[in-house]
């Protein structure tokens, strides 16, 4: 997180990734709270507030431009753009998990297992994306992006479960919603290797990435909240209701941290496969109030 170069922060989440499935293993020595060897420790021990950044144009989010269908170089470009920069913030989230939440809440070593292989995940994608844009003679930082991510992060500083709720179960859920159309975008017009880098590799690990926060906020509550299925990190073997307690955790978690309500259309196919079925999301959607509709 205090690397700025997002490339060298990606390749630096690959060596670590290796390194700590070699600590796994059982082949080196380390534990969840350290890094390679390599890295200083006092950048190990003490949560990073604001990762450092390469420079790039930030605007406030729902001001930036248009990102297009697709149909012009400069849209795709834009679109590629948007989405290299949303993989380089994800990278400092995973990491800024376990940071900030991995000891502070005595998480077990799974937990830095899955988010380990996220931050490993995230740079990959930020790498691929960032080589289709120098493709078309582009680069990333070359356009404008905003930081709403980290905006997110900031507030839900202080709860796994709100950082879990939102920015696995709301952010990266809506990724999966709205994917499938990006990836006809790029379809449509030509551009197959960057539709087929979407379908084949970034959709199917987003959706792991969904399952693992929703699994470790079932954990969380199952261990801190009611107390069932403690010793599990499925927080349960049955299909919830709406009227489950993790549920209804849920539900208060996100209206609390989340501003806003829920938009469909929802891919809930995708969505399934992460174990989120409409329970935890349908109630979340905004209803219309009386008198909204109008006279046609």
């Amino acid at each position: 997180m205090l690397e700025p170069k997002c490339a060298e922060k990606a390749r630096l989440t690959a060596e670590t990734r290796d390194w700590w499935r070699r600590v796994r293993r059982g082949e080196t020595a380390g534990d969840a709270t350290k890094g390679p060897q390599t890295a200083r420790e006092d950048d190990l021990d003490a949560v990073v507030e604001d990762p450092r950044r390469e420079i790039v144009v930030t605007t406030e989010p729902g001001k930036t431009k248009r990102l297009g269908k697709g149909g012009t170089v400069e849209s795709r470009v834009a679109i590629l753009h948007s989405l290299a920069h949303i993989e380089s913030w994800a990278i400092d989230l995973a990491w800024d998990a376990i940071q900030r939440f991995g000891q502070a809440r005595a998480m077990p070593v799974e937990f830095y297992d899955d988010f380990v292989e996220l931050a490993a995940d995230e740079g990959r994608h930020f790498d691929l994306l960032s080589k289709r844009l120098v493709e078309y003679g582009s680069a990333y930082g070359a356009l404008e992006a905003h930081d709403g991510l980290w905006q997110t992060a900031r507030e839900t500083s202080e709860s796994l479960e709100a950082r879990l709720a939102v920015e696995h179960a709301v952010h990266e859920a809506r990724g999966l919603d709205v994917l499938p159309q990006t990836i006809g975008k790029f379809r449509r017009n030509g551009d197959e290797a960057s539709a087929t880098l979407l379908e084949e590799v970034v959709y199917p690990e987003e959706i792991t990435h969904c399952a693992a926060g929703l699994r470790w906020f079932k954990y969380l509550h199952a261990r801190d909240g009611d107390g069932v299925d403690a010793h599990s990190t499925s927080g349960g073997d049955g299909e919830e209701t709406e009227t489950s307690s993790v549920v209804q955790a849920f539900h208060a978690m996100v209206r609390k941290h989340f501003a806003g309500a829920l938009k469909p259309p929802f891919n809930a196919e995708a969505r399934a496969k992460a174990g989120f079925t409409p329970v935890w999301y349908e109630p979340l959607v905004e209803k219309k109030r009386e008198g909204d509709e109008k006279d046609i």
